[in-house]
């Protein structure tokens, strides 16, 4: 259940081989050639997937709607995508409309190539951007450039993502708590119980993402919109090495000294922190919601998940996105397509399948804990309060950053250092990017 690092900045490989290329399209037939009766569809979600769940609903519709097309859903991969999107996209053979992954070295690229369609008008005619809003439509949009956060709307996306604590309602009734915190001082004091109890209350890790979304969780709790905007977007001079970055390593560092998260935690990987919350060693775990499903059919005990308490902003972002390539042939059709993956019919099943839709209704779920999970997105989502991930703004500093937290939670250097060289790389990167 390790989550993959969502980087802005993948290389985009512009001249790759004929036989790539060849093996890329294979079996690949494509509405590139005019024939307006097929119209295909690429896309990389595995199809336990909530998002493929809902998109075969999507074509059940898209078919009954369009009796004359022949839908072709073609499965292809992430790496695929990520790597030959611009000779693919450029070709003769060019899908209809296309999952891509989204952030400047991916979708930005794509769109500041001219390889994809400007989707404003369309934004603006099926009213897109009344679901997609704030912080979940900034990464479907890029300027001239290809750099996210503003610009024309290039992308689509169906669903987002968060970061969410797991809690044990077992181990919390033992402690004699009931509920969860609703408070961040509620959440330090069942901290402090549990760890007074001999036990660490958070399971986590500094070799997976556990340590780091717990930093930028205490960072975003108490930053702005416009401090999260300007230091992902680039925009302005942000100072990491100040308030809410540096408030949020001394917290973290306190939690570390306090043993909220326990020890040597640089060694732990995501699927060892998973394992020792699902073996009731921890009763709290910091995971992406995208875990949500594995920890569903895994855990064995009762269980409960809430947003950080009393945060500004708590982190997260949308998915990957629906693109039209300039070259496609059946552009409309791709429209209805997007139009049709956010209608309440197909919405509503990527929500029942814990899918966190953008255009869902959480009232339709009937699982509790698939419910409780969609509200508190959805709560984020009105609010504007999705802070993105901590990597995204420079190449490499996922690296950095994890280095930082496996540095801070073996206690070899301080928040004050950390929060000093942040500052050091933050403004060197940004200077090579502009």
């Amino acid at each position: 259940m390790q989550r993959n690092p969502r980087k802005f900045w993948r290389a985009v490989v512009g001249l790759v081989s004929i036989g790539l290329a060849a093996t890329a399209l294979s079996g690949c037939s494509s509405a590139g050639n005019g024939d307006s009766k097929t119209f295909t569809i690429w896309q990389y979600e595995a199809t336990s997937s909530a998002q493929y769940k809902g998109w075969q609903e999507a074509v059940t519709i898209f078919k009954k709607k369009h009796p004359d097309v022949n839908v072709k859903f073609v499965t292809t991969s992430f790496a695929n995508i990520q790597k030959n999107g611009k000779l693919l996209l450029s070709g003769n053979k060019a899908p209809d409309v296309l999952e891509v992954n989204k952030g400047g070295a991916d979708a930005g690229q794509l769109a500041s190539q001219g390889l994809l369609e400007n989707l404003n008008d369309e934004v603006k005619k099926y009213g897109w951007d009344k679901d997609i809003k704030g912080s979940v439509a900034s990464l479907a949009k890029y300027d001239a450039d290809g750099n996210a956060g503003s610009g024309n709307w290039y992308g689509i996306p169906n669903i987002g993502e968060f970061i969410v604590w797991f809690y044990n309602k077992d181990m919390f009734a033992k402690a004699g708590t009931t509920q969860p915190p609703t408070t961040r001082a509620e959440l330090e004091a069942d901290m402090q119980k549990f760890t007074e109890q001999g036990t660490t209350p958070v399971a986590s890790s500094a070799n997976g993402f556990g340590a780091l979304w717990t930093w930028y969780s205490l960072v975003s709790a108490g930053a702005t919109r416009d401090q999260i905007d300007d230091y992902m977007f680039l925009k302005g001079s942000p100072d990491v090495d100040k308030a809410p970055w540096s408030t949020g390593a001394e917290e973290f560092q306190d939690w570390i000294d306090k043993g909220y998260l326990g020890t040597r935690l640089a060694s732990v990987t995501g699927d060892q922190m998973d394992q020792a919350w699902l073996s009731q060693k921890n009763p709290m775990l910091l995971e992406d919601s995208n875990a949500f499903t594995n920890i569903k059919a895994s855990a064995k005990f009762d269980w409960g998940t809430f947003a950080l308490p009393d945060a500004n902003l708590n982190v997260g972002s949308s998915g990957h996105l629906w693109a039209v390539p300039t070259k496609s042939s059946n552009k409309e059709l791709a429209y209805d397509w997007i139009n049709t993956t956010l209608s309440p019919e197909v919405q509503n099943v990527m929500g029942k399948n814990a899918g966190l839709p953008l255009a869902g209704d959480p009232s339709v779920i009937s699982d509790p804990q698939v419910k409780a999970l969609s509200e508190q997105f959805q709560t984020l989502v009105d609010g504007d309060k999705l802070s993105y991930f901590p990597d995204y703004p420079l190449p490499g500093l996922l690296d950095f950053q994890q280095s930082g937290m496996q540095a801070l939670t073996n206690k070899s250097t301080t928040a004050d250092a950390f929060s000093k060289s942040f500052q050091q790389y933050y403004t060197k990167g940004k200077s090579q990017l502009q």
